[in-house]
């Protein structure tokens, strides 16, 4: 039991995802996410799976209660500065995208987008003065 529990919570993240913020609905739209890749407006990107946030780091990066029982991940991946998506929007602007964190709680996923070689610093004050944060993204199920 443990081990399936272990297993699903894990993929939380998985799956197809509805556009629900304003960032979302005019920049990636609907997005899909499996085990190797992420799909944004039909264009499919590798990821790299790195490591679990920790409470702390879900706390500081999504304004989440730790309490609530979702989780987070940091991902590595390589989005082009140059890829335009919906309404000819970029993720970062003129950097390359290299890190999403994500975080899931009940049928909501909280996507963040991060430019720079470094894995994102998530911390309240590390995230307050990023220059690496691209943008906030929130969808549905």
């Amino acid at each position: 039991m443990a081990l399936a529990c272990s297993l699903s919570c894990a993929a939380q993240d998985r799956g197809y995802w509805r556009a629900a913020s304003s960032a979302a609905t005019t920049i990636t739209g609907d997005v899909a996410i499996s085990d190797t890749r992420i799909t944004i407006d039909f264009t499919g990107f590798t990821l790299a799976p790195i490591r679990k946030l920790t409470a702390a780091e879900v706390m500081a990066a999504f304004d989440a209660d730790a309490e609530a029982g979702g989780s987070g991940h940091l991902y590595r991946l390589t989005v082009p500065a140059a890829k335009r998506f919906l309404h000819h929007n970029t993720l970062c602007g003129s950097e390359d995208t290299q890190w999403m964190a994500t975080y899931v709680e009940d049928r909501t996923l909280r996507v963040a987008f991060f430019s720079g070689v470094d894995a994102p610093v998530l911390a309240v004050d590390a995230l307050a003065n990023s220059t690496d944060l691209c943008g906030m993204f929130t969808y549905v199920r």
